[in-house]
């Protein structure tokens, strides 16, 4: 998915040009990176926010356009008011094509009603993790990762290492000799309330006829 966002250069610098900037309805923002300065931008507030919204704009290589210049950066800060839902202040940062990127990609958990733990044992599936950091040159990050659930059993958990990656993409803790676990399936008490109410009546119809 390409996603384009618009940005003007930002003139003004200090506390108070920015205060003026968010009354106007913009966002104060900076881009840097590469073999470049960084500079001073400023971006309509309520596209951003809408733009925020979607899962791809922060898992995505972005192509931002200043005064009519397109360039590709990702974003790596974003910052709030504390009880408003206004953005203050957002970075981005410049790619090179030619260079490894570390991203947060997150993860898809597809076919957890067809799993036996799930449709079988009555279990739950718990997220133990939602996205992944991940290395890959820009043109080979993924949108998202999925992640099948398809076969897991009750008690079991699925992890790092159990990923399908798209080609030349690596994830950053396994290189680091961390295989996390990224999903499980637990049982709730309830189920097993039943099971072991179920197991007892089995029981003791079973003694009642031996008698």
């Amino acid at each position: 998915m390409k996603i384009e966002v618009s940005a003007e250069k930002r003139l003004l610098q200090g506390k108070g040009a920015s205060r003026r900037l968010r009354r106007s309805g913009k966002v104060p923002a900076v881009v840097y990176g590469g073999d470049q300065a960084a500079e001073s931008i400023e971006m309509d507030h309520n596209d951003l926010f809408y733009k925020l919204k979607m899962e791809a704009f922060h898992a995505s290589i972005l192509s931002l356009n200043i005064s009519g210049k397109s360039e590709q950066v990702l974003l790596r800060d974003t910052q709030w008011h504390p009880f408003k839902q206004q953005i203050l202040h957002i970075d981005f940062q410049r790619v090179d094509k030619n260079k490894k990127i570390h991203m947060k990609v997150p993860l898809h958990f597809v076919n957890a009603e067809i799993s036996p733990g799930v449709k079988v044992s009555g279990g739950i599936v718990s997220h133990i993790l939602t996205e992944v950091d991940v290395s890959c040159l820009p043109k080979d990050l993924p949108e998202y990762i999925s992640v099948d659930l398809a076969e897991m059993t009750a008690g079991h958990s699925l992890h790092l290492s159990d990923l399908v990656l798209p080609k030349d993409v690596e994830i950053v803790a396994l290189a680091k000799g961390d295989n996390s676990p990224v999903a499980t399936i637990v049982i709730p008490r309830s189920v097993l309330s039943e099971e072991d109410a179920a197991d007892a009546a089995a029981t003791t119809a079973a003694e009642k006829k031996a008698e």
